[in-house]
């Protein structure tokens, strides 16, 4: 089952009352301390998530398109998972604690762009 996290805005229930209710659950008005309130769940990582997407929305005024909407949110998830080093992780990228080693350099999104290049030039 799908489990959708929200805090209390109720936009975000009413939307999910008329586009998810059928094939999903939703688990509404968690806060923002949610050990305090003896909670499980919290959805900061999803805000925070969702505040990176909108700055940078801000700066670039709109995509143009949702393929190019598309593209800018695959490449961000390629960067975060490859590039970028996370402090929970200890400073290893989510892709090297799965255990996926591309030996990308110091420079890991050059690196990452050379083995894309790579892999591209074999397949020919």
């Amino acid at each position: 089952m799908i489990i959708f996290v929200s805090d209390g805005f109720e936009n975000y229930k009413n939307a999910f009352s008329k586009l998810f209710c059928f094939v999903a659950k939703l688990v509404f008005e968690i806060p923002i301390k949610p050990k305090k309130h003896g909670v499980k769940h919290n959805n900061n990582a999803i805000e925070r998530y969702n505040s990176d997407i909108d700055d940078r929305i801000k700066t670039m005024r709109h995509f143009g398109s949702f393929e190019r909407a598309g593209y800018f949110l695959n490449l961000k998830h390629i960067i975060h998972n490859f590039v970028n080093p996370h402090m929970q992780l200890k400073g290893r990228t989510p892709a090297e604690e799965a255990g996926i080693g591309l030996e990308l350099g110091r420079k890991r999104l050059f690196g990452l762009i050379g083995y894309r290049v790579k892999t591209q030039l074999m397949k020919r």
